[in-house]
């Protein structure tokens, strides 16, 4: 009899164990790393270091318009931006433009800036770096500045 309990008690206890809630990670009330959706949006994405950065952009006829030097993050994370060096001699950019991310696609594994023309890109206004702070601003400070 004592054995039979001791089995109740025990697969009692293994089936509590098992059914425990799961809860994910918290500090304060933000959950901390990424969900299964941003997980996978991570694996559909570009890794700037090893897939773009220094990498060539072509237009849609094929011809090398610049080369991609760098990508500013808004605070916000809504806009993300291309510096793309329109003129470089030896490897040092001569002429760096700003533009929207959006405008630069992947066609056949190549850097794709649609409708973009070496003379175009030179016309761009350079873009100085000394204008982009060097220490990123708390989210909650920013807007209020």
């Amino acid at each position: 009899m004592k054995a039979k309990w001791a089995l109740v008690f025990i697969a009692a206890s293994a089936f509590s164990a098992v059914c425990q809630p799961a809860s994910a990670q918290v500090a304060g009330a933000q959950t901390i790393g990424i969900s299964v959706e941003q997980s996978q949006l991570i694996v559909e994405g570009w890794s700037v270091k090893k897939s773009l950065l220094g990498k060539s952009i072509y237009n849609d006829s094929g011809e090398k318009v610049g080369v991609l030097h760098d990508i500013i993050v808004a605070p916000d994370n809504a806009v993300s931006f291309a510096i793309v060096a329109a003129h470089q001699f030896l490897g040092v950019s001569q002429h760096d433009v700003a533009i929207p991310m959006s405008q630069l696609d992947v066609v056949d594994g190549k850097l794709v800036w649609a409708g973009a023309t070496r003379d175009a890109v030179k016309s761009i206004p350079a873009f100085q770096y000394a204008k982009v702070r060097e220490v990123p601003v708390a989210r909650k400070e920013y807007g209020r500045r």
